[in-house]
């Protein structure tokens, strides 16, 4: 008799939660309706990338914090040169905020001679002039800034690496380590389009391995911070939820990112007009 109880017992739970099931979904189904989720696709450039990834790291809470109250010290790139534009207000002439650069071997533009201009270092959100890198990162507190593009990205794992050309470490051996021990925040700006195959670790080690090499083969570190592609740009400035689709295209579209933003509709719409506001960025090199 008392079997039989406890299974008439657990019988009835089931049928109760059989018939609770839906009741979940439905309110579930019910939130989705009341906040009208919508998806929209963008697709930008490389260049356009860049000026939305420079936007978004603007306004980065640690970013703001940082520039009211610390140093934030934009190292040098092509990212970077936009990241700089927007922290600073100053317009920089292509070239002249770059160190290594990647052409296409046999065919492409180059840049013309440009005016080389030092490291934008903002103390409290003004240009502090006449201040080194070196310096500068000697001075680093916690909860200071410093930004540093990529060469390569592993979006999966939120990893990425930097080619270093110069044999005492170049950018990267100058800040790492005063990054670390200072404990200030590292920011790492990098498009979609520095997305490699394979583990970014294993290809910064072989990268270091001591094997003969034909041509150059510069090695790579890891940069570990913050990255800030143009989906946690999209993120911090509208607030949608963004995915890659696709890549590519032509005409000027190589390496192109298209993107899918999903939120509300005010925030999708906030997305694409913030897009459409930045499409037509002129290639980094004319």
């Amino acid at each position: 008799m008392r079997q039989l109880k406890r299974v008439l017992a657990v019988s009835f739970l089931g049928v109760m939660l059989f018939y609770a099931k839906p009741a979940v979904l439905t309110a579930e189904a019910q939130k989705a309706e009341q906040e009208k989720i919508v998806q929209a696709q963008v697709v930008l450039t490389v260049s356009e990338g860049k000026r939305l990834i420079a936007r978004g790291v603007a306004q980065m809470p640690i970013v703001k914090k940082a520039l009211k109250d610390g140093m934030v010290i934009v190292c040098k790139g092509t990212t970077t040169t936009y990241v700089a534009e927007e922290l600073s207000g100053m317009k920089i002439a292509h070239g002249a905020y770059v160190l290594g650069k990647t052409y296409p071997e046999k065919s492409g533009k180059r840049m013309g001679d440009a005016d080389r201009i030092d490291e934008v270092i903002l103390v409290k959100g003004k240009v502090e002039k006449g201040l080194s890198l070196g310096d500068a990162v000697k001075m680093l507190k916690p909860g200071d800034v410093v930004i540093k593009g990529a060469n390569a990205l592993d979006y999966d794992k939120k990893l990425a690496a930097g080619i270093v050309g110069s044999s005492g470490g170049g950018t990267t051996g100058t800040i790492l380590p005063y990054v670390g021990s200072r404990k200030a925040y590292l920011v790492v700006p990098v498009g979609l389009e520095k997305q490699v195959s394979g583990d970014i670790m294993d290809i910064v080690r072989k990268t270091r391995e001591p094997v003969q090499g034909l041509n150059a083969v510069y090695p790579m570190y890891l940069m570990p911070g913050e990255i800030v592609t143009e989906i946690e740009a999209l993120d911090v400035l509208t607030g949608v939820s963004t995915f890659q689709c696709a890549a590519g295209g032509i005409g000027g579209a190589e390496g192109a990112a298209r993107l899918v933003c999903r939120g509300t509709r005010d925030k999708v719409e906030a997305a694409i007009k913030l897009v459409e506001s930045i499409q037509g960025e002129p290639p980094f090199v004319e």
